[in-house]
């Protein structure tokens, strides 16, 4: 146990801080920008399966399906390894890493956006038929605002799952948390000590995110006074519709 104890990850901490902050660096750019990319495909492909148009929906369907069936790790090797052979795209590895955690994350993130919108009172979509609103209208003032408070606390789950498979970015040599904490280890650093402070590191990342998307929460549901207890039995039944 005195290889863990608090003096050797001071140690640790005082030799080899900056290459810590590097690989952090790196982790919080795939977990924000693969966040942004993953909510706007999760937006897109959720309101594309509540189209009136069946072919909408099915291409969406189809989208979904593929991203969420195949592996993360194969659609990263494919944007890196194989996308740059096929095209004339050159060879970006950040971002293609972005972009796979995005489409993969933002398909699961669909399934909630999708539920969420469908969770909302079917008084509430007849209100705005009734008024002749048109359907950007309808969904920006009156739908979106409802179900945004629904879609929040699974957009957090898969927000805080996000932060952690960014170490994806170790297959491709993105030096991200993961990776510079192996490249420690492999130069002799202790492995307890090195992973201990990997995973406080990603603790508190996932942690600042999911305050972050608690607190968007909190205020989304305060705009519509609704009352926590009406949130839960709404959440579970935007559960169950998705």
């Amino acid at each position: 146990m005195s290889s863990i104890a608090p003096a050797g990850v001071v140690e640790t901490l005082q030799d080899h801080w900056h290459t810590l902050l590097d690989g952090l660096k790196v982790t919080l750019e795939l977990s924000v920008f693969g966040g942004a990319v993953a909510f706007v495909v999760a937006v897109v492909l959720g309101l594309a399966a509540i189209s009136r148009l069946a072919v909408v929906r099915t291409v969406s369907r189809i989208i979904v399906e593929f991203f969420r069936g195949t592996s993360l790790v194969v659609q990263l090797f494919v944007l890196v390894y194989v996308l740059p052979q096929a095209t004339s795209v050159g060879s970006h590895p950040l971002l293609f890493c972005v972009i796979a955690l995005g489409l993969n994350y933002g398909a699961y993130g669909s399934e909630v956006v999708r539920g969420s919108l469908n969770a909302v009172p079917p008084g509430q979509w007849e209100t705005t038929t009734a008024l002749s609103m048109s359907w950007l209208t309808k969904i920006r003032r009156v739908i979106w605002p409802q179900a945004w408070a629904l879609m929040l606390p699974g957009l957090n789950n898969l927000m805080v799952m996000l932060v952690k498979g960014t170490a994806i970015a170790l297959f491709i040599g993105l030096p991200d948390l993961t990776s510079v904490g192996d490249d420690l280890r492999k130069s002799g650093v202790d492995a307890w000590t090195v992973y201990g402070i990997s995973f406080v590191l990603y603790y508190l990342a996932a942690l600042a995110f999911s305050a972050f998307l608690r607190h968007l929460e909190v205020r989304a549901q305060r705009r519509l006074g609704i009352r926590p207890s009406k949130v839960k039995t709404a959440q579970a039944t935007a559960e169950a519709v998705a």
